[in-house]
């Protein structure tokens, strides 16, 4: 099921002519865990580098129930007027039954997904850490040599995911319902400290009067935090995603933020910390692999693990143990 050299060159000549399939194709390719394909994704992702890095990532979180795929269609439809051309990738929940997605994809953002200027993909998080998918920035990579200038990471609020996205993206936007009270729902101030934009979504009729407050008690908090960029003043503003209702503003607050600190070239420096920040990540999960793999390291790590849950053991030390035992057992193999 390998593909030959002419299939490979045919998918990398096909994203650069911005065929959809050709696309989608490749990313298929490199969520696979087959070391052959890996190999084939990885000779693909070396030959598009050129053509990389000319996108704006966005990412998008919120609690389930929020209103995402209707907000992103509205925007996704909306930027596509504007002149750009928009990637989706949405990072699901792994069913643990299928490996599948659980959200039912076909049904999400059906006007997007058939525009000829957007390719919506989701992704099954295949059981990484946090939810992401290991493979979203390559993936990312892959839209950007296909021409679009808008990719969309959509995470699915669960613990680890929007540091992840955060990570990957350059701006960061969080949507959150209207409270009835003025307390702050339940979102971690770590993922409030990530927002570079707060939208509180579905202010339509009887919840304009908690939308406004929702609004101002945000408003207030954003003021006491850092702004994750520096001299960014994090805006805070109702939209509805159904009424289509603030989402020009949306565009609007998108294209200032890529003035201000796109062109500029401060995400020159902020992307090259993000890649030496993925280079370690993925070593440290090639590690944890090779660990695995080693039935006498895996069983370890086990007993370990079991210890650090239990309270028996810090887990500093028994890091420290298990990678001075790795270094030993490679000792006694190449001596």
């Amino acid at each position: 099921d390998t593909m030959t050299d002419a299939e490979l060159d045919k998918l990398r000549d096909g994203i650069r002519a911005r065929d959809r399939r050709a696309l989608a194709r490749s990313i298929t390719l490199l969520e696979s865990t087959r070391s052959s394909h890996r190999d084939q994704a990885e000779s693909l992702l070396t030959a598009l580098l050129p053509d990389v890095g000319k996108s704006f990532r966005i990412g998008i979180t919120g609690v389930p129930g929020v209103g995402k795929s209707t907000f992103i269609e509205t925007l996704g439809l909306k930027a596509i007027e504007a002149g750009h051309r928009v990637a989706v990738l949405t990072v699901d929940p792994t069913s643990v039954v299928s490996g599948g997605s659980i959200l039912g994809d076909k049904t999400r953002m059906e006007k997007l997904s058939s525009h000829a200027n957007a390719f919506v993909r989701p992704s099954p998080s295949g059981g990484s850490p946090g939810g992401v998918a290991r493979r979203t920035r390559e993936s990312i990579y892959l839209c950007e040599a296909a021409g679009y200038d808008y990719v969309i990471v959509e995470t699915v609020g669960v613990g680890q995911s929007e540091l992840r996205v955060a990570q990957m993206t350059d701006f960061f936007l969080l949507l959150i319902l209207p409270a009835s009270g003025d307390e702050l729902q339940g979102i971690k101030r770590g993922v409030m400290e990530l927002a570079d934009l707060i939208l509180v979504n579905k202010a339509d009729d009887d919840l304009q009067n908690a939308a406004r407050r929702t609004v101002s008690s945000y408003t207030q908090a954003v003021r006491l935090m850092q702004p994750r960029v520096g001299g960014w003043q994090v805006p805070v503003l109702a939209v509805s995603a159904l009424r289509d209702q603030g989402i020009s503003e949306t565009l609007d607050i998108l294209a200032k933020f890529q003035t201000q600190y796109m062109e500029s070239g401060l995400t020159e420096e902020y992307r090259a910390e993000q890649s030496r920040h993925w280079l370690r990540q993925e070593v440290s999960d090639g590690l944890i692999d090779l660990c695995q793999q080693d039935p006498v390291i895996a069983a370890r790590l086990k007993t370990l693990e079991n210890d650090v849950k239990a309270g028996r053991v810090v887990a500093t030390v028994a890091a420290r143990q298990l990678v001075s035992e790795i270094a030993q057992r490679r000792g006694n193999t190449q001596s």
